[in-house]
Protein backbone atom coordinates (compact mmCIF):
# COMPACT_ATOMS: atom_id res chain seq x y z
CA UNK A 1 0.00 0.00 0.00
CA UNK A 2 3.15 2.79 0.85
CA UNK A 3 4.17 1.25 -2.44
CA UNK A 4 1.06 2.97 -4.51
CA UNK A 5 0.86 5.62 -2.31
CA UNK A 6 4.47 6.78 -3.29
CA UNK A 7 3.97 5.98 -7.16
CA UNK A 8 1.04 8.52 -7.08
CA UNK A 9 2.85 10.96 -5.19
CA UNK A 10 5.56 11.27 -7.80
CA UNK A 11 2.48 10.81 -10.75
CA UNK A 12 1.17 13.97 -8.73
CA UNK A 13 4.10 15.28 -8.67
CA UNK A 14 5.12 14.61 -12.24
CA UNK A 15 2.28 16.30 -13.45
CA UNK A 16 2.35 19.23 -11.62
CA UNK A 17 5.82 19.92 -13.13
CA UNK A 18 4.88 18.99 -16.73
CA UNK A 19 2.18 21.49 -16.32
CA UNK A 20 4.62 24.14 -15.72
CA UNK A 21 6.39 23.48 -18.29
CA UNK A 22 3.55 23.07 -21.10
CA UNK A 23 3.75 25.99 -22.58
CA UNK A 24 7.49 26.80 -24.26
CA UNK A 25 6.96 30.16 -23.69
CA UNK A 26 5.17 31.32 -20.59
CA UNK A 27 3.85 34.88 -20.70
CA UNK A 28 3.29 36.60 -17.85
CA UNK A 29 -0.34 37.58 -18.94
CA UNK A 30 -2.15 37.14 -22.36
CA UNK A 31 -4.82 40.08 -21.82
CA UNK A 32 -4.53 43.00 -20.42
CA UNK A 33 -7.10 45.79 -19.82
CA UNK A 34 -6.15 49.65 -19.73
CA UNK A 35 -9.00 50.01 -18.00
CA UNK A 36 -10.05 53.97 -18.94
CA UNK A 37 -7.73 56.26 -21.07
CA UNK A 38 -7.68 59.65 -22.11
CA UNK A 39 -8.45 60.13 -25.80
CA UNK A 40 -6.58 63.51 -26.02
CA UNK A 41 -3.45 62.01 -23.74
CA UNK A 42 -2.29 60.43 -26.82
CA UNK A 43 -1.00 56.58 -27.17
CA UNK A 44 -0.90 53.88 -24.25
CA UNK A 45 1.89 51.36 -24.00
CA UNK A 46 2.03 48.06 -22.23
CA UNK A 47 4.40 45.28 -22.32
CA UNK A 48 3.70 41.66 -22.17
CA UNK A 49 7.20 39.32 -20.65
CA UNK A 50 7.80 36.02 -21.55
CA UNK A 51 9.88 33.37 -20.04
CA UNK A 52 11.68 30.77 -22.28
CA UNK A 53 10.62 27.59 -20.97
CA UNK A 54 11.95 25.52 -23.76
CA UNK A 55 15.62 23.71 -24.63
CA UNK A 56 16.94 25.87 -27.07
CA UNK A 57 17.29 30.21 -27.71
CA UNK A 58 13.66 31.19 -28.97
CA UNK A 59 13.60 34.18 -31.33
CA UNK A 60 10.42 36.14 -32.49
CA UNK A 61 9.98 36.19 -36.20
CA UNK A 62 6.92 38.86 -36.21
CA UNK A 63 4.65 40.23 -34.77
CA UNK A 64 1.10 41.35 -36.31
CA UNK A 65 -1.40 43.69 -35.04
CA UNK A 66 -4.83 43.46 -35.68
CA UNK A 67 -5.07 47.13 -36.56
CA UNK A 68 -3.21 50.13 -37.77
CA UNK A 69 -3.80 51.79 -34.35
CA UNK A 70 -1.68 49.47 -32.44
CA UNK A 71 1.94 49.48 -33.17
CA UNK A 72 3.91 46.41 -31.82
CA UNK A 73 7.52 46.10 -30.36
CA UNK A 74 9.72 42.78 -29.57
CA UNK A 75 12.55 41.16 -27.99
CA UNK A 76 14.79 41.43 -31.85
CA UNK A 77 17.45 39.13 -30.30
CA UNK A 78 16.89 35.28 -29.40
CA UNK A 79 16.30 34.49 -26.18
CA UNK A 80 17.98 32.28 -24.56
CA UNK A 81 16.52 28.99 -22.73
CA UNK A 82 15.60 30.11 -19.04
CA UNK A 83 15.53 33.89 -19.86
CA UNK A 84 12.52 36.56 -20.20
CA UNK A 85 11.81 38.60 -23.72
CA UNK A 86 9.24 40.77 -24.16
CA UNK A 87 6.65 42.06 -26.56
CA UNK A 88 4.98 45.78 -26.35
CA UNK A 89 1.98 47.11 -27.49
CA UNK A 90 1.12 51.07 -28.24
CA UNK A 91 -2.71 52.08 -28.56
CA UNK A 92 -3.39 55.12 -30.19
CA UNK A 93 -7.12 56.09 -28.70
CA UNK A 94 -7.28 59.32 -30.65
CA UNK A 95 -10.24 60.02 -32.88
CA UNK A 96 -11.64 56.11 -31.55
CA UNK A 97 -13.76 57.10 -28.53
CA UNK A 98 -15.40 53.90 -26.96
CA UNK A 99 -14.29 50.07 -26.07
CA UNK A 100 -11.13 48.69 -27.69
CA UNK A 101 -10.19 45.19 -28.19
CA UNK A 102 -7.04 44.57 -30.32
CA UNK A 103 -4.89 41.58 -30.54
CA UNK A 104 -1.24 40.86 -31.88
CA UNK A 105 -0.16 37.57 -33.22
CA UNK A 106 3.46 36.41 -32.41
CA UNK A 107 5.08 34.09 -34.64
CA UNK A 108 7.99 32.48 -33.48
CA UNK A 109 10.37 30.26 -34.96
CA UNK A 110 10.05 27.67 -32.21
CA UNK A 111 6.34 26.14 -34.14
CA UNK A 112 4.37 27.41 -36.44
CA UNK A 113 1.70 28.23 -33.77
CA UNK A 114 1.20 31.64 -32.97
CA UNK A 115 0.09 33.45 -30.22
CA UNK A 116 -2.36 35.78 -29.48
CA UNK A 117 -1.76 38.54 -27.28
CA UNK A 118 -4.79 40.89 -26.09
CA UNK A 119 -5.28 44.61 -25.02
CA UNK A 120 -8.35 46.23 -24.25
CA UNK A 121 -9.96 49.67 -22.77
CA UNK A 122 -12.60 51.89 -23.11
CA UNK A 123 -11.37 55.54 -24.30
CA UNK A 124 -13.32 58.43 -22.54
CA UNK A 125 -13.80 61.30 -24.84
CA UNK A 126 -13.41 64.72 -23.92
CA UNK A 127 -16.18 66.17 -25.21
CA UNK A 128 -18.36 64.18 -22.25
CA UNK A 129 -16.97 66.03 -19.78
CA UNK A 130 -19.11 68.93 -19.08
CA UNK A 131 -16.56 71.45 -18.67
CA UNK A 132 -16.05 71.03 -22.34
CA UNK A 133 -17.93 74.05 -23.86
CA UNK A 134 -20.50 73.79 -26.17
CA UNK A 135 -19.41 75.14 -28.97
CA UNK A 136 -20.87 74.18 -32.33
CA UNK A 137 -23.87 76.05 -33.31
CA UNK A 138 -26.70 74.72 -34.81
CA UNK A 139 -29.07 77.76 -34.56
CA UNK A 140 -30.07 78.80 -31.23
CA UNK A 141 -29.01 75.28 -30.35
CA UNK A 142 -25.42 74.69 -29.42
CA UNK A 143 -23.49 71.13 -28.89
CA UNK A 144 -19.92 70.06 -27.96
CA UNK A 145 -19.59 68.82 -32.00
CA UNK A 146 -21.37 69.23 -35.01
CA UNK A 147 -21.79 65.62 -35.96
CA UNK A 148 -22.70 62.52 -33.76
CA UNK A 149 -19.85 59.84 -34.08
CA UNK A 150 -21.13 57.06 -32.07
CA UNK A 151 -17.87 55.47 -32.35
CA UNK A 152 -18.39 51.25 -32.11
CA UNK A 153 -21.40 49.75 -32.97
CA UNK A 154 -22.10 45.85 -32.98
CA UNK A 155 -23.70 44.12 -36.08
CA UNK A 156 -26.88 42.97 -33.62
CA UNK A 157 -30.62 42.74 -33.87
CA UNK A 158 -30.78 45.46 -31.54
CA UNK A 159 -30.16 49.52 -31.05
CA UNK A 160 -26.84 50.66 -30.07
CA UNK A 161 -27.81 53.65 -28.11
CA UNK A 162 -25.32 56.97 -27.35
CA UNK A 163 -26.56 60.70 -25.64
CA UNK A 164 -25.07 63.54 -26.89
CA UNK A 165 -25.93 66.89 -24.83
CA UNK A 166 -27.48 70.43 -26.46
CA UNK A 167 -27.77 73.63 -24.78
CA UNK A 168 -30.24 76.18 -26.06
CA UNK A 169 -28.21 79.57 -26.43
CA UNK A 170 -31.03 81.82 -27.79
CA UNK A 171 -33.47 83.76 -25.94
CA UNK A 172 -36.31 82.09 -26.91
CA UNK A 173 -37.88 78.40 -26.28
CA UNK A 174 -36.94 75.73 -28.65
CA UNK A 175 -38.91 72.73 -29.39
CA UNK A 176 -38.57 69.61 -31.51
CA UNK A 177 -41.95 68.50 -33.03
CA UNK A 178 -40.93 64.91 -32.50
CA UNK A 179 -40.08 64.49 -36.58
CA UNK A 180 -37.16 63.77 -38.27
CA UNK A 181 -35.87 62.34 -41.37
CA UNK A 182 -33.45 59.37 -42.20
CA UNK A 183 -32.58 55.73 -42.70
CA UNK A 184 -35.06 53.66 -40.40
CA UNK A 185 -32.01 51.95 -38.64
CA UNK A 186 -31.36 55.31 -36.48
CA UNK A 187 -33.67 56.95 -34.49
CA UNK A 188 -33.60 60.27 -32.44
CA UNK A 189 -34.78 61.88 -29.85
CA UNK A 190 -34.68 64.76 -27.55
CA UNK A 191 -35.48 65.54 -23.98
CA UNK A 192 -36.70 67.68 -23.02
CA UNK A 193 -39.12 68.19 -26.52
CA UNK A 194 -38.84 71.96 -25.30
CA UNK A 195 -36.04 73.78 -24.31
CA UNK A 196 -35.71 77.04 -22.29
CA UNK A 197 -33.54 79.50 -22.91
CA UNK A 198 -30.24 78.61 -20.94
CA UNK A 199 -31.19 74.72 -20.23
CA UNK A 200 -29.72 71.74 -21.31
CA UNK A 201 -31.21 68.53 -22.78
CA UNK A 202 -30.09 65.66 -24.23
CA UNK A 203 -30.30 64.07 -27.88
CA UNK A 204 -30.34 60.30 -27.78
CA UNK A 205 -29.34 58.83 -30.96
CA UNK A 206 -30.57 55.04 -31.64
CA UNK A 207 -28.09 53.16 -34.27
CA UNK A 208 -29.39 48.96 -35.60
CA UNK A 209 -26.04 47.48 -37.32
CA UNK A 210 -28.07 45.01 -38.71
CA UNK A 211 -30.34 46.93 -40.30
CA UNK A 212 -27.42 48.79 -41.88
CA UNK A 213 -25.48 45.65 -42.47
CA UNK A 214 -22.28 47.12 -44.19
CA UNK A 215 -19.09 46.62 -42.08
CA UNK A 216 -16.44 49.46 -41.46
CA UNK A 217 -16.72 53.29 -40.86
CA UNK A 218 -19.98 54.58 -42.14
CA UNK A 219 -21.16 58.29 -42.81
CA UNK A 220 -25.46 58.79 -42.51
CA UNK A 221 -26.99 62.43 -42.22
CA UNK A 222 -30.65 63.43 -40.26
CA UNK A 223 -32.38 65.86 -39.84
CA UNK A 224 -34.45 67.15 -36.91
CA UNK A 225 -37.38 69.04 -37.73
CA UNK A 226 -38.04 71.96 -35.14
CA UNK A 227 -39.34 75.86 -34.35
CA UNK A 228 -36.32 77.49 -33.64
CA UNK A 229 -36.85 81.31 -35.58
CA UNK A 230 -32.80 80.52 -36.43
CA UNK A 231 -32.57 77.54 -37.85
CA UNK A 232 -36.01 74.98 -37.73
CA UNK A 233 -34.44 72.17 -39.80
CA UNK A 234 -31.21 71.01 -38.39
CA UNK A 235 -28.91 68.64 -40.34
CA UNK A 236 -26.63 66.34 -38.88
CA UNK A 237 -24.04 63.80 -39.60
CA UNK A 238 -23.94 60.50 -37.80
CA UNK A 239 -20.88 58.41 -37.99
CA UNK A 240 -20.33 54.86 -36.96
CA UNK A 241 -17.72 51.81 -37.18
CA UNK A 242 -19.44 48.77 -37.74
CA UNK A 243 -18.03 45.03 -36.15
CA UNK A 244 -19.38 42.02 -35.50
CA UNK A 245 -19.81 41.33 -31.67
CA UNK A 246 -18.16 38.04 -30.61
CA UNK A 247 -19.13 36.21 -27.35
CA UNK A 248 -16.35 35.84 -24.42
CA UNK A 249 -15.06 32.48 -25.24
CA UNK A 250 -13.23 30.09 -23.63
CA UNK A 251 -10.05 28.70 -24.27
CA UNK A 252 -11.02 25.46 -25.63
CA UNK A 253 -13.73 27.13 -27.75
CA UNK A 254 -11.04 29.44 -29.16
CA UNK A 255 -8.41 26.54 -29.83
CA UNK A 256 -11.60 25.13 -32.77
CA UNK A 257 -12.40 28.61 -33.93
CA UNK A 258 -11.78 29.77 -37.46
CA UNK A 259 -7.96 31.92 -37.55
CA UNK A 260 -7.27 34.33 -39.80
CA UNK A 261 -3.40 35.10 -40.69
CA UNK A 262 -2.26 37.58 -43.53
CA UNK A 263 0.96 37.08 -45.83
CA UNK A 264 1.55 40.47 -44.40
CA UNK A 265 0.68 43.76 -43.03
CA UNK A 266 2.18 45.79 -45.30
CA UNK A 267 2.45 45.63 -49.42
CA UNK A 268 4.41 48.22 -50.87
CA UNK A 269 3.21 49.49 -54.32
CA UNK A 270 6.27 50.96 -56.08
CA UNK A 271 6.13 53.85 -58.02
CA UNK A 272 2.85 54.62 -59.80
CA UNK A 273 1.14 56.22 -63.06
CA UNK A 274 -1.44 59.01 -62.31
CA UNK A 275 -4.71 57.45 -63.17
CA UNK A 276 -3.78 54.10 -63.82
CA UNK A 277 -4.80 51.46 -61.54
CA UNK A 278 -2.36 49.03 -60.45
CA UNK A 279 -2.99 45.74 -59.00
CA UNK A 280 -0.88 43.45 -56.00
CA UNK A 281 -2.54 40.10 -54.86
CA UNK A 282 -1.86 39.00 -51.33
CA UNK A 283 -2.22 35.58 -49.50
CA UNK A 284 -4.23 34.80 -46.19
CA UNK A 285 -4.85 31.46 -44.56
CA UNK A 286 -6.86 29.57 -42.18
CA UNK A 287 -5.09 28.51 -39.65
CA UNK A 288 -7.81 27.57 -36.80
CA UNK A 289 -9.86 24.64 -36.93
CA UNK A 290 -13.51 25.72 -38.24
CA UNK A 291 -14.27 27.17 -41.37
CA UNK A 292 -13.27 30.93 -42.35
CA UNK A 293 -15.68 33.27 -43.73
CA UNK A 294 -14.22 36.96 -44.95
CA UNK A 295 -17.01 38.91 -44.11
CA UNK A 296 -15.89 42.51 -45.96
CA UNK A 297 -13.00 44.35 -47.53
CA UNK A 298 -13.23 48.16 -47.17
CA UNK A 299 -10.44 50.41 -48.23
CA UNK A 300 -10.00 53.55 -46.81
CA UNK A 301 -10.97 55.45 -50.01
CA UNK A 302 -12.10 55.06 -53.22
CA UNK A 303 -9.08 54.67 -55.16
CA UNK A 304 -8.74 51.08 -53.08
CA UNK A 305 -10.96 47.95 -53.91
CA UNK A 306 -9.93 44.49 -53.36
CA UNK A 307 -11.97 41.30 -54.04
CA UNK A 308 -10.78 37.80 -52.37
CA UNK A 309 -10.39 34.74 -54.79
CA UNK A 310 -12.73 32.52 -52.18
CA UNK A 311 -14.56 34.27 -49.09
CA UNK A 312 -15.05 30.87 -46.94
CA UNK A 313 -12.04 28.30 -47.07
CA UNK A 314 -12.03 25.44 -44.76
CA UNK A 315 -9.29 24.97 -42.01
CA UNK A 316 -5.58 24.70 -43.04
CA UNK A 317 -6.36 26.43 -46.61
CA UNK A 318 -5.58 29.72 -48.18
CA UNK A 319 -6.70 31.69 -50.99
CA UNK A 320 -5.72 35.50 -52.86
CA UNK A 321 -6.93 38.58 -52.09
CA UNK A 322 -6.98 40.77 -55.38
CA UNK A 323 -6.13 45.19 -54.39
CA UNK A 324 -6.08 47.35 -56.41
CA UNK A 325 -5.16 50.99 -55.87
CA UNK A 326 -6.18 53.88 -58.50
CA UNK A 327 -3.53 56.70 -57.38
CA UNK A 328 -6.40 59.10 -59.68
CA UNK A 329 -4.95 62.50 -59.88
CA UNK A 330 -2.64 62.47 -56.64
CA UNK A 331 1.25 62.74 -56.60
CA UNK A 332 4.23 62.22 -54.65
CA UNK A 333 3.96 59.74 -51.71
CA UNK A 334 0.90 58.00 -50.87
CA UNK A 335 -0.18 55.53 -48.14
CA UNK A 336 -3.45 53.93 -47.92
CA UNK A 337 -5.44 50.57 -46.25
CA UNK A 338 -7.33 47.72 -46.32
CA UNK A 339 -9.99 46.60 -43.44
CA UNK A 340 -10.57 42.93 -44.03
CA UNK A 341 -13.37 41.98 -41.51
CA UNK A 342 -14.15 38.03 -40.45
CA UNK A 343 -15.82 35.88 -38.46
CA UNK A 344 -12.11 35.05 -36.59
CA UNK A 345 -13.51 35.97 -33.19
CA UNK A 346 -9.93 36.90 -31.89
CA UNK A 347 -9.41 39.28 -34.61
CA UNK A 348 -12.35 39.96 -36.40
CA UNK A 349 -10.98 42.95 -37.74
CA UNK A 350 -7.46 43.31 -39.40
CA UNK A 351 -5.46 45.75 -41.19
CA UNK A 352 -3.08 46.00 -44.38
CA UNK A 353 -1.01 49.04 -44.95
CA UNK A 354 0.26 49.95 -48.43
CA UNK A 355 2.53 52.39 -49.41
CA UNK A 356 3.52 53.65 -53.20
CA UNK A 357 5.25 56.96 -54.87
CA UNK A 358 3.16 58.63 -57.67
CA UNK A 359 5.05 59.97 -60.34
Amino acid sequence: MMRIKFFFFCLVCSTGVFAQVAKPLQFSEEIFDFGSIKEQAGPVTHEFTFLNNSSRHVKIVGVQASCGCTTPAWSKEPVAPGKKGFIQASYNPVGRPGYFNKSLTVTTDLDSNPIILQIKGQVAVEGEKENVQFQAANGSWKLKSGSFNLGKVFIKDEFTVRDFQVLNEGSKPVTFSGKYVGPAYIKIDVQPKTLAPGEKGNIKVSYNGKMKAKYGFQSDNVELYTDDELNATKSFSVYATLEDEFPQLTAEELAKAPQLRVQASTLDFGRLRPNVPSVREIQFYNTGKKELDIKSLQGNCTCVTASAEKTSIKPGESSLIKISLNPQDRKGSLQKSLTIYSNDPQNPVQRITFSGYVE
